[in-house]
């Protein structure tokens, strides 16, 4: 481990730092902590040449910072996991009411699909922390464009060889549009009279995208 500075790398010893110990990432309330009761503290970074970018691995902080950081967390322990389930049933309440309006979207929208299939396209594409449409900005407001891209993405997988022409070698968007005519023939099965699609762009579209 060493030290940048003045862009020339310097061992620990030799920034003044080697008497501080190395608290690794993870916990996030001993991490504050430490760094409250350190005098001197340092944050380490490692360069991911992947990514291209600097990620943080840690803190240096005083040894005896970190044993009363430590003691002070061991004393609230409880009362942090109390706390950190009754945050998890929360979002597990908020996420549960989120899927079942989604749901109830989808089936304004397209009310010939089956009840169990729009709550698993819900549940699928509402999951917190999935990236998928229904946790976008769009998605979380329920706009039409992305509970109709929610729809055509479940169609495109479950109901056309999609995923097979993928795994055969055909380029995605040549995929999807040899594909377009089955999922536009399955939304317009479900959109019965009227559609409930409201003029959306056909799936072959760019909006439509898993």
């Amino acid at each position: 481990m060493v030290v940048l500075e003045d862009t020339a790398p310097r061992c620990l010893d030799c920034a003044d730092l080697g008497h501080l110990v190395f608290l690794p990432r993870g916990d996030t309330a001993l991490t504050r902590r430490s760094r409250e009761e350190s005098g001197l503290s340092a944050v380490v970074v490692r360069f991911n040449r992947r990514k291209g970018r600097y990620e943080r691995q840690g803190v240096l902080v005083e040894e005896a910072a970190l044993a009363r950081a430590e003691e002070r967390c061991l004393a609230d322990a409880e009362a942090r996991r109390r706390r950190r389930v009754r945050d998890a049933r929360r979002r597990a309440a908020q996420d549960e009411r989120f899927a079942e309006a989604f749901a109830a979207e989808i089936l304004r929208l397209f009310p010939g699909c089956p009840g169990d299939r729009a709550r698993g396209i819900a549940a699928h594409a509402s999951l917190r922390g999935s990236g998928r449409v229904g946790r976008s900005a769009a998605g979380r407001a329920l706009s039409e464009g992305a509970v109709v891209s929610a729809v055509v993405a479940s169609v495109r997988h479950l109901d056309t060889p999609y995923d097979r022409l993928l795994m055969s070698g055909v380029p995605r968007h040549e995929a999807r549009r040899r594909i377009a005519t089955e999922v536009e023939g399955r939304l317009r099965e479900w959109g019965g009279e009227g559609g409930a699609r409201g003029g959306a762009p056909p799936p072959s579209q760019g909006m439509y995208r898993k």
